[in-house]
């Protein structure tokens, strides 16, 4: 039964909906363990007792200095210290990074660790890195990301060769910023199965197993897909609801639209993993859901029972003339 650290005070909609979705997570056999205030009801949960909390508006490495018995940086240690086997927290990413960077280290050769996002693509997932850790990348930094993100292809996708791409303006290997130019020649001369630029418009047709770019650039593009997702089944569920005939009609949809908003609705992934750490961190969205929490424990326990770390570790050194 895999262990893990929740921090239950970073959510944006309070420690209430980390319980209930650590409660949802251990009905299918995780062991979730609590990091949080001494009077947070757990209903039954093991609790281990914080004083202090770090809030997103405050600078990541002055939260991890200053906020050493917070629920985040607790949680972090635990895996630091063996006594959890990974951590979830949809608090502030900065502090997770920073906390993740003192107290479980890197992966050796890693320069810079990533955030991997799951994209629900039409051809199947895709993996999305950067998403957010490195707001400013140079060109090796891109390299060594898509070298991350087809690892993880391989191990927990189980994609054979994963086909790579880098997000760009445009198709052709000539369009893009400095960065973007720059990495285009690195990865076109590595041993990756490097398939050119991609453009944002075909992030959910499933544009290559792994769509490599800056964190700033991944986050801009991964929350204005899952805007787009959340919208288009609001208004769907809206216009199905308007008149008696969209009712009916909506009826005969159902099982179709159920499946439709399982497989693109962000809640069904519920985190992500900051990959290139010695022990294993999925980050959540601060406004997460208990199912989305419920959702990022069980990826989190997925990612520990694969040995996301120890597979990366071991395949990275295999790669060294590209990292």
């Amino acid at each position: 039964m895999a262990r893990i650290a929740v921090d239950a005070m970073g959510g944006d909609r309070g420690p209430e909906t980390v319980v209930d979705g650590a409660l949802a997570a251990r009905a299918d056999g995780v062991e979730p363990i609590l990091f949080g205030s001494p009077s947070l009801d757990t209903k039954g949960l093991r609790l281990v007792p914080t004083t202090q909390v770090v809030a997103m508006h405050e600078k990541p490495a002055d939260a991890f200095r200053q906020k050493s018995d917070s629920s985040l940086v607790r949680a972090v240690k635990a895996v630091a210290d063996g006594e959890a086997d990974a951590v979830v927290s949809p608090g502030s990413t900065g502090a997770m990074l920073a906390a993740g960077l003192v107290l479980l280290r890197r992966v050796p050769g890693v320069r810079r660790p990533a955030i991997a996002v799951p994209i629900p693509a039409r051809r199947g997932p895709s993996v999305l890195v950067d998403a957010g850790a490195n707001a400013d990348c140079r060109a090796e930094h891109l390299l060594q990301f898509a070298t991350m993100g087809a690892v993880f292809a391989e191990e927990m996708l189980e994609i054979t060769r994963p086909q790579v791409r880098l997000l760009s303006i445009g198709e052709e290997p000539e369009k893009g910023n400095q960065l973007t130019l720059e990495a285009h020649e690195l990865l076109a001369a590595s041993d990756l199965d490097f398939r050119g630029n991609a453009e944002g418009r075909d992030i959910l047709e499933g544009a290559a197993d792994v769509l490599v770019t800056d964190g700033f650039t991944g986050n801009v593009a991964l929350k204005a897909v899952e805007g787009t997702i959340r919208t288009l089944l609001d208004s769907l569920r809206e216009e199905i609801t308007a008149s008696a005939a969209g009712t009916v009609g909506g009826l005969l949809i159902r099982p179709a639209a159920r499946r439709l908003r399982k497989r693109l609705d962000p809640d069904t992934y519920g985190g992500a993993y900051l990959l290139g750490l010695r022990g294993l961190v999925v980050i959540a969205h601060g406004n997460s859901s208990a199912t989305a929490i419920a959702n990022a424990i069980r990826l989190a326990a997925r990612g520990a029972e694969h040995d996301v770390v120890g597979r990366l570790a071991a395949r990275l050194p295999q790669r060294a003339e590209i990292v």
